[in-house]
Protein backbone atom coordinates (compact mmCIF):
# COMPACT_ATOMS: atom_id res chain seq x y z
CA UNK A 1 0.00 0.00 0.00
CA UNK A 2 1.56 3.07 -1.21
CA UNK A 3 1.98 5.78 1.60
CA UNK A 4 0.84 9.36 0.83
CA UNK A 5 2.42 12.73 2.59
CA UNK A 6 0.36 13.99 5.47
CA UNK A 7 0.53 17.93 5.17
CA UNK A 8 2.65 19.48 8.19
CA UNK A 9 0.78 20.97 11.15
CA UNK A 10 0.40 24.56 11.31
CA UNK A 11 2.16 27.07 13.96
CA UNK A 12 -1.43 27.37 15.16
CA UNK A 13 -2.32 23.70 15.65
CA UNK A 14 0.85 22.70 17.83
CA UNK A 15 1.45 26.12 19.64
CA UNK A 16 1.74 25.01 23.15
CA UNK A 17 2.92 27.15 25.99
CA UNK A 18 4.50 24.68 28.23
CA UNK A 19 4.52 27.00 31.10
CA UNK A 20 0.76 27.39 31.55
CA UNK A 21 -0.72 25.00 33.99
CA UNK A 22 -4.25 24.07 34.46
CA UNK A 23 -6.56 22.81 37.71
CA UNK A 24 -10.36 21.87 36.84
CA UNK A 25 -12.06 20.37 40.29
CA UNK A 26 -14.25 17.58 39.50
CA UNK A 27 -15.32 16.70 42.90
CA UNK A 28 -14.76 17.03 46.92
CA UNK A 29 -15.14 13.55 49.17
CA UNK A 30 -16.68 13.11 52.10
CA UNK A 31 -12.93 11.99 53.31
CA UNK A 32 -11.39 15.04 52.59
CA UNK A 33 -9.86 13.87 49.00
CA UNK A 34 -9.96 16.32 46.05
CA UNK A 35 -10.64 14.65 42.48
CA UNK A 36 -9.19 17.32 39.94
CA UNK A 37 -7.85 17.31 35.97
CA UNK A 38 -4.69 18.57 35.42
CA UNK A 39 -3.01 19.95 32.06
CA UNK A 40 -0.43 21.41 30.88
CA UNK A 41 0.42 23.45 27.46
CA UNK A 42 -3.79 22.69 26.36
CA UNK A 43 -6.52 22.58 29.37
CA UNK A 44 -8.43 20.23 26.94
CA UNK A 45 -5.66 17.54 27.34
CA UNK A 46 -5.75 17.06 30.86
CA UNK A 47 -5.04 13.45 33.53
CA UNK A 48 -7.38 13.24 36.21
CA UNK A 49 -5.31 13.17 39.62
CA UNK A 50 -7.02 12.71 43.60
CA UNK A 51 -4.95 14.39 46.74
CA UNK A 52 -6.56 15.14 50.07
CA UNK A 53 -7.14 18.99 50.13
CA UNK A 54 -4.03 20.07 51.99
CA UNK A 55 -2.00 18.19 49.58
CA UNK A 56 -4.03 19.46 46.59
CA UNK A 57 -3.42 23.40 47.71
CA UNK A 58 0.27 22.59 47.66
CA UNK A 59 -0.28 20.80 44.17
CA UNK A 60 -1.52 24.42 43.12
CA UNK A 61 0.78 26.55 44.53
CA UNK A 62 4.13 24.28 43.56
CA UNK A 63 2.74 24.14 40.15
CA UNK A 64 1.49 27.85 40.09
CA UNK A 65 -2.02 26.54 38.27
CA UNK A 66 -4.60 28.12 36.75
CA UNK A 67 -7.95 27.21 38.05
CA UNK A 68 -10.89 26.30 35.51
CA UNK A 69 -13.55 25.54 38.07
CA UNK A 70 -17.02 26.26 36.55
Amino acid sequence: MPRTATAPATATETACDLSQRFVRVLGRRDNGFVEFAFSVGWPELSVELMLPAPAFEAFCAAHRVRRLDD
